[in-house]
This record gives structure tokens, sequence and C-alpha cells, in this order.
């Protein structure tokens, strides 16, 4: 690891966690994020970083691949797994091509290699950031022949207009930011009721059954599917 000695100039300011479980290294990426003008908070072994990233809200993770307790691979499929979409940086010993595919199929948004020059994994963590900020800003999501507009709060089938309560379309714009995935129970109860705990109802069914209803009746096409055991999943085809 090593410090171009260049200055560096950043747009905005990032909250970033660090799983690393080298101490030394750890505490020099913290101090030099925020001698960049961002914040770093440190996970010293996987499970602490895993609960961490899990609770947080973190503009971009950087994962040692090699620690106790959990490895980083690991943390990152788990989390992945619930949901999250956190930008991660895998940072490595091993550089290997075999290496970095199985950290990027892991989860991964980018791998980089030990030893570094801070420069460079500055300028990965602000493009990671900047790509998750500009779909953050879609205001516009399309699946088939299915339209929602985030700005003005409508949604449009094959041109037809459908009514939506709020919180009916608060879960079709979650699904449809993870179209073609499966969703999972607690990934809806987390992000669109805002519940961290199974609170024992239907309201999940109950609601998907309505906005099934609302975006399938009198279309050809079903959209919204059940996935048996796991969840559900919107798709065009």
């Amino acid at each position: 690891m090593t410090n171009a000695g260049t200055e560096i100039a950043y747009n905005g300011s990032m909250k970033i966690l660090v799983i690393e479980d080298d101490r030394e290294a750890a505490e020099y990426l913290k101090k030099a994020f925020s001698e960049a003008g961002h914040t770093a908070d440190i996970a010293g072994d996987g499970e602490t970083g895993f609960a961490l990233a899990d609770s947080g809200n973190y503009d971009v993770m950087v994962v040692d691949r090699m620690m106790p307790r959990r490895d980083g691979l690991s943390v990152i499929a788990a989390l992945r797994s619930r949901g999250n979409t956190t930008p991660v940086l895998i940072l490595s010993a091993l550089g290997e091509v075999d290496d970095r595919v199985t950290g990027l199929r892991a989860g991964g948004d980018d791998y980089l290699t030990k030893p570094y020059a801070f420069s460079e994994l500055l300028a990965r963590v602000e493009v990671l950031n900047r790509r998750a900020s500009a779909k953050e800003t879609e205001t516009i999501y399309r699946v088939g022949d299915l339209e929602l507009d985030r700005l003005s709060h409508s949604v449009r089938r094959a041109g037809q207009e459908i009514s939506l309560q709020p919180r009916e379309f608060r879960l079709l714009e979650y699904l449809m930011r993870h179209a073609g995935q499966v969703v999972t129970r607690t990934m809806l109860l987390e992000n669109v009721w805002d519940y961290h705990f199974d609170p024992q109802t239907n309201v999940i069914d109950v609601h998907v059954s309505r906005l099934r209803s609302k975006i399938e009746k009198g279309f050809d096409k079903p959209l919204l599917h059940t996935v048996r055991g796991a969840g559900y999943m919107l798709k065009g085809s």
C-alpha cells in the first residue's frame, strides 16, 4: 500500500465502511479517507462488518477478502441475498484472474489487488459512488409495457393509467428497481414497510394481491410472479 502523494479532488462527502482485519491498514484508510473529505467506519472481522453493513447506511464498502470469523466474499454474498446493493470494492492479495472473477461473481463491484496506491483506490470508490448515485436518480422505471414515473407518481401499462395507493406505489417501485430478481419477504418488510422484524401478519400477501390485480387485470401477460418458498419477481418476459 502506497500513497501517491497527489492532491485528489472529490465531489461530495461519502460514508464508507472499511472491513479489514489488519488494524494498521484499516486506520490508514480511515485517515486517508478523512483527509479526502469523507468519513469511514472500521470493522476488524467479517461478522462485525456484516452487522455494520446490514444496519448502516453506507455509500460504498471496501472489503478485504481474507478475514477472521467470516471471509469477505461470504459477507458480500450474504448482504446481496438480503437486498443490500451498496457498491463494494474488494481488496485482496489474491490477484489472479480467477480470484478476481470469483470476487466479482460473489457480488463485488470492483476488485483491487494489494499493494495499491490510495489515489487509485479513492478514484475507484468515487466511481462506484457516482454510478450508484446515478442509478438512484432514475425517475422512470420500465418493465415490459409497465411504466412507473417517480416524479409524477404515476403508473401506466400499455399507455393506460393505473391508480395505486401510496404503499402499493412504493411496493411496485421497489419491485421494478429489482426487476428480474427474486425479492424476499424480508426485503419487502425492511424496504417498503420499514419493519426490521416479522410482524406475523399477511400484510405483504394482501398488498401483493392488490397490486397484481391492478397491474394485470385486463392485460394479457402476467408480470408479477410468486417464487414458491423464496418471494416475488417482477419480469416482463
